[in-house]
């Protein structure tokens, strides 16, 4: 979708590569202040965090412009 590798997502987001790992491996549950970092740095590079509306929470890409 972004083209962003863990390694790097983890150094924008200023948490360990094996952090990122782990919650994607289901080995541990993130911090709040973890999730907080790794969207805020999701969101810089384009994501678009969607709330429940019924279907269900998501993400898109930020139109370009926007």
């Amino acid at each position: 979708m972004l083209n962003l590798r863990r390694e790097d997502l983890a150094k924008v987001a200023t948490v360990g590569h094996s952090t990122l790992f782990d919650f994607e491996s289901g080995k541990r549950q993130p911090h709040p202040r973890t999730l907080d970092a790794i969207r805020a740095a999701l969101e810089a590079a384009g994501v678009e965090f969607i709330a429940e509306n019924g279907g269900g929470p998501g993400v898109r890409l930020r139109k370009q412009g926007a």
